[in-house]
């Protein structure tokens, strides 16, 4: 191997602009690249090494990489392998920097060399894996960590993994067999009864991931990770105190600076869940750190914006974030900047490509336009390339302005909506709307573009027919995605008709879907992109939420949208309790009762 091709590959100083992908959920059940086990038995391979010259700079590197400090643990690998370019433990701590540092497929590259120049070493074998599997590349990663039990059957980590690649890919049965199987081998070993936890957590039995998860800290009370997934699981059971202080105890116990960003976060759900509304804003911003596998940079090379700094007559830049549910909610913030930034001051906004125009129409005196995203070596960075930053003064990832203008309860104003659909299309869909049968026209939202492991969020469509029962209700159809299964059995299993709007994509035309919210009498589901545009334009919405919703911020309405009616489930997962007082409350509402 040319000393060139090291050369060739830049070594990262620091916080790099972009960010790691988005990691699996199931990457927090796997161990961790260069662990104190694996450096340890790394440190006493290199005092046999015969190349005298390369040893003391390995253990350099094996001294930093033992400190967390990525960097300089990199660098003295680099260092080693100017001298000994074929030192396959050279290589081998080379991607252990490289990958803690972010730095995916540069870390990959030095992996396959270690596995090469080491092909006994089955730890190579098993961190190339977990590497592969947080890049997606599952078949991989399935092969090499087979390999690596073939290598070490005696260690559960393997199996361990093995099982995390098969949850990923939706083979629960199998998952559960393979677990099952592995804990009658190693009963007293915490890691597996952790995962087997994380997968029954992701099928919405949390009283049984709470018991696995119970046992994994019993076996171990310093495994942060379980400590961590149990405050997950009693977050979604309503135990948002005991999530808080599992959560507090995880992080005196997690070795990775990653790990500790992901609880940050998590922590910051369970102190909006409990109204502690100031503190939870202040953990948010673990979203935006370089340490945070799910984090996306920007690539914006201007002063940023912190709490307490002027804005008066300033240029300012607010960039839109995280999902665009959470770009429409965090834009009522909007109003108060441009009250702050005075006639003198300049706003802009970068939003989502389909956000623009109906964000262009609600703030007339703002630049308003898009962002992208792009994968940079593996690296998320977001980007606004039609936004000249020339004169910009300062910038700010749009949740961050939170932490200094919605600190507090009386911080949210008592407002009929801050977006402003198109007036033309309004009367178009007000005009579509009134050629329907009689009765109120209710527009219904009953899923969200769901990822494994949020479908606890939501009910089963099943669970609506009391609702549909309702009579004198006219439904109109909000759901975006592929929905017509759920219409046709609305038809012929509820005997109810949910009129589909013509000509409308309910998916991309937001500006058009903006409109017809508008246009509806009320807005009836589940929280997603459209509920929050229907509340954004002041449409009378009524949500069916969670027991452990962080946007009510501790209380039983919608702070953020002051029109808004929330419907609670009696307990986890008792939807019916909600629907039954959904139902009640909509047929008052029909008979002009409420």
């Amino acid at each position: 191997m040319a000393k060139t091709a090291l050369k060739s590959v830049p070594l990262p100083d620091g916080p790099q602009v972009g960010a790691a992908p988005s990691v699996p959920e199931s990457m927090r059940e796997m161990g961790e690249s260069g662990g104190k086990d694996s450096l340890s038995r790394l440190e006493s391979a290199v005092s046999e090494l015969k190349a005298v010259a390369a040893a003391p700079l390995l253990k350099r590197a094996i001294e930093f990489l033992n400190r967390e400090d990525f960097v300089n643990g990199g660098k003295w690998a680099v260092k080693a392998l100017e001298i000994d370019e074929r030192s396959g433990v050279g290589w081998y701590l080379m991607g252990i920097a490289r990958e803690r540092a972010g730095d995916f497929a540069n870390s990959v590259q030095a992996y396959e060399a270690a596995l090469k120049l080491l092909p006994d070493h089955a730890e190579v074998a098993n961190d190339l894996g977990r590497l592969a599997f947080r890049m997606g590349m599952y078949e991989q990663a399935e092969k090499l960590f087979t390999r690596y039990i073939q290598h070490a059957p005696e260690k559960a980590d393997g199996v361990n993994n093995l099982a995390s690649v098969m949850r990923e890919q939706g083979r629960v049965d199998e998952t559960i067999e393979l677990l099952r199987n592995a804990i009658q081998a190693h009963p007293e070993t915490p890691m597996l009864w952790n995962t087997l936890g994380s997968v029954v957590m992701d099928q919405g039995d949390l009283p049984n991931a709470a018991t696995f998860f119970g046992e994994a800290v019993r076996l171990n009370p310093k495994f942060g990770k379980a400590r961590y997934n149990l405050s997950q699981v009693k977050h979604g059971l309503g135990d948002n105190e005991g999530a808080l202080k599992d959560c507090d105890t995880a992080l005196k116990r997690i070795n990775t600076a990653e790990d500790k960003q992901m609880m940050l976060l998590a922590r910051s759900t369970y102190q909006l869940c409990l109204g502690k509304i100031g503190a939870g804003w202040d953990d948010y911003e673990a979203r935006l750190s370089a340490q945070f596998a799910g984090v996306t940079h920007f690539w914006i090379d201007r002063p940023r914006w912190k709490p307490g700094g002027e804005l008066k007559g300033k240029d300012f830049l607010v960039v839109a974030e995280q999902g665009l549910g959470d770009e429409i909610l965090f834009a009522g913030v909007l109003p108060d900047i441009v009250e702050r930034l005075g006639p003198t001051g300049r706003l802009r906004i970068s939003v989502e490509r389909r956000l623009v125009g109906l964000f262009q129409r609600s703030f007339p005196d703002a630049e308003v336009t898009r962002h992208i995203t792009n994968v940079v070596a593996t690296q998320a960075v977001r980007r606004c390339p039609d936004t000249d930053l020339e004169t910009v003064d300062l910038w700010t990832p749009m949740g961050s302005l939170l932490r200094e203008f919605r600190r507090r309860l009386d911080a949210f104003p008592d407002h009929k909506g801050y977006l402003t659909p198109d007036p033309a299309r309004v009367a178009h869909w007000t005009k579509e709307l009134q050629a329907l049968p009689a009765g109120p026209r209710v527009g219904l939202l009953w899923k969200s573009n769901i990822s494994k492991g949020r479908t606890r969020f939501f009910s089963q469509f099943e669970q609506w027919k009391p609702v549909f029962d309702v009579p004198g209700v006219c439904f109109v159809n909000l759901q975006y995605g592929d929905c017509a299964e759920e219409i046709a059995q609305a038809e012929r299993d509820f005997g109810v008709k949910i009129w589909q709007p013509p000509g409308i994509d309910l998916k991309d035309d937001l500006d058009d879907v903006a409109a017809l919210c508008a246009a509806m009498d009320l807005v009836v589901g589940f929280s997603n992109a459209t509920f929050n545009i229907a509340s954004a334009v002041g449409t009378p919405s009524w949500m069916v939420s969670s027991i452990s919703s962080w946007p009510r911020l501790g209380t039983d309405r919608y702070p953020w949208y002051p029109q808004t009616r929330v419907f609670l489930p009696d307990a986890f997962g008792h939807w019916d309790s909600a629907m039954a007082r959904l139902c009640q409350a909509l047929g008052e509402y029909v008979r002009g009762e409420g």
